[in-house]
Parts: structure tokens; sequence; C-alpha cells
């Protein structure tokens, strides 16, 4: 009898960067501050130029854009919100990059201090098969430079960038 054969591994895309910011700092960039790393002239779903793109700060919140005519196209939601150090984004983006309630794939993202002034920031899209028969094809979508690896390094950049400091901090 021939060994059967082994089933291909789930894509999934993992990234990691090296931030020179706090641990909370980073957090709050890449959440509360998206807009300032978000590709939002090339990565927004909605007819209109996107305005903002907000990640409600609760499991349960909504991640979404807004469109400069005020129209709101939802992208996910969140699924797990543990300040600083971890959010969970629901992905339910199609293929075709239009809001899928029936997809669920999850943007995982962990941080954790390397020192006092340095996070190591590590994504994790997964269960990436929810796409199909277009799974390979998402995960080179996400695993490219105008994926998460170009947004990523976008954001250790801005992350890192020099902060004026609030009034006794």
């Amino acid at each position: 009898m021939s060994p059967s054969p082994q089933p291909a591994a789930a894509p999934v895309v993992r990234k990691t960067v090296i931030v020179a910011a706090p641990l909370a700092v980073a957090f709050e960039v890449f959440t509360a501050q998206i807009e300032s790393w978000w590709p939002m002239a090339s990565h927004h779903i909605g007819e209109a130029a996107c305005a903002a793109v907000v990640i409600e700060p609760r499991a349960g919140g909504r991640w979404y854009e807004r469109g400069v005519d005020g129209v709101e196209c939802v992208w996910g939601r969140v699924l797990v919100w543990e300040a600083p150090r971890r959010v969970v984004l629901v992905w339910q983006l199609s293929a075709q990059f239009r809001f899928d309630p029936a997809l669920h794939t999850e943007v995982d993202v962990r941080f954790s201090a390397v020192d006092a002034r340095t996070t190591r920031v590590e994504l994790e899209h997964r269960g990436l098969e929810a796409f199909g028969a277009d799974a390979m094809a998402m995960r080179d979508t996400f695993d490219s430079p105008n994926g998460w690896n170009g947004m990523l390094e976008h954001f250790a950049q801005v992350a890192g960038r020099p902060r004026a400091h609030a009034p006794g901090g």
C-alpha cells in the first residue's frame, strides 16, 4: 500500500519587524494611529478616496474605512484586544477585496518589548484556506511588497519616529 499524500500546509503569512519605539507606542501606532502608516490611497475598498481607517479598541469592535464621502466600508472586526501586547483582527475581504461577512481569516499581531525603547512586532495572517481556490494567490498578495511586507516596514518607520512627549511623561 502506498503512503497517502500529505495534505498541503495551510497557507499563512508571517512577518516580524523590530520597531524603535516602546511597546505601548508601537501598539498605539499600529491600532489607534493606523492612518499614519496604512497606504490609504491604494488600499481601500470604497468608491471614494479613503479619509480614515479605524480599528475600534475592543473585542467585537469594527475594522473599517471611511471615505471622504462619509461612507463606511467594513473590512472586518476585532476578535482579541489585549493592549498593548496583542490584537487579532478578522479580515473579511474576499479575493476581490469586497466585504464578505461569511469570510473569516485572522490577522494576529503580537507586540513584545525587546528593551525599554524597542519592540518586536510579529504578524501572522492565517486561515487563508477560507479563500478556497484563491488561497495561494491571496497568500502571495499578502506576502508581497504591496502586502504585509511593505506595510509593516512602513509601520516600523512611522512608529520609530521621534515623538513629542506628553507633559509629565
